[in-house]
């Protein structure tokens, strides 16, 4: 069994991107300028965009955390999100979900300039990955395709069984392994809430792919001998018996279907770190693209 170590390759990918923006520097050129829209004090999310404007200092990105009151109405947001769209200074940014009750989630991502939607959310940016077009891949199914490839995981003919529909995680990482390339060209069964039977299909799977929010949903007996297994789940679990009062874990009993898996990705510490250096990898490249036009 190995680790499929997130935290190891996101730390390369940002090493890899900061040579790249050193030799940005060296040419005169602009540099990424990633921004990140908070709205609310969300322990979570305050948590997640701390990590991304740390990570955009380290590799010398300029950035910006734009952070607004709970009470800010759906108004003023998609003004500010309007303002991103036309400030030139801006290559890519991000607003960070959950929104607070009040606001149309739907209407402020449908709001935000492709170009620079660097999470990927945009149905024009789906429309695009899905037809294998140039496009900003959502974060967290990017940090999975890159994993699978920087650890060389076979995937081409493999079966995997993806649990969970959500069009962040689950959807999309279902489009991308059954594309062609390396990792990809695998056969592909996405589940959710209504199959039947699930466990009929995760032993028959090569790979599983969780994103279900469920903790230790997968567990050693639905599982084959040798199979590949990636945890997207990631959930705070009341236990007054640690420090903090909570622990984290993940969809997967991690202590014994790691027993039978040959590559599993750890909670934390595995598709958590890609995601934020996939975000990284994006602005870079809308950095770039903007430099081609």
């Amino acid at each position: 069994m190995e680790i499929l170590d997130g935290k190891k390759i996101s730390n390369q990918i940002k090493e890899e991107i900061a040579v790249e923006v050193a030799q940005m520097k060296s040419r005169g050129e602009k540099v990424p300028h990633l921004a990140a829209v908070l709205v609310g004090n969300d322990g979570a999310s305050l948590t997640y965009v701390g990590s991304k404007v740390r990570s955009c200092q380290k590799i010398g990105f300029e950035s910006t955390l734009i952070h607004l009151p709970e009470e800010t109405s759906e108004e003023v947001l998609l003004k500010q999100v309007h303002d991103l769209n036309n400030n030139s200074d801006i290559d890519g940014y991000i607003v960070q979900l959950p929104l607070p009750k009040h606001i149309d989630e739907e209407k402020v991502l449908m709001a935000v300039d492709p170009d620079k939607d660097v999470d990927g959310f945009h149905p024009t940016n789906f429309g695009k990955m899905a037809l294998e077009m140039e496009s900003f891949i959502s974060a967290t199914p990017f940090g999975i395709m890159e994993l699978l490839g920087r650890y060389n995981v076979e995937t081409e003919g493999k079966h995997t069984v993806v649990i969970g529909r959500s069009h962040i995680v689950g959807r999309p990482i279902s489009i991308l392994m059954s594309q062609k390339g390396k990792p990809g060209n695998a056969t592909v069964t996405l589940t959710h809430s209504r199959t039947k039977d699930i466990k009929a299909l995760t032993l028959q799977a090569d790979i599983v792919v969780s994103a279900l929010g469920v903790p230790n949903f997968l567990k050693a007996d639905m599982v084959k001998d040798g199979v590949v297994v990636i945890d997207v789940g990631i959930t705070r679990v009341a236990d007054d018996s640690h420090e903090k009062g909570y622990y984290i874990t993940g969809d997967v009993d991690f202590e014994n279907v790691s027993k039978k898996a040959s590559y599993i990705t750890p909670v934390p510490g595995g598709v958590g770190p890609m995601t934020i250096a996939m975000l990284l990898k994006n602005t870079l490249l809308a950095r770039e693209r903007h430099n081609a036009k």
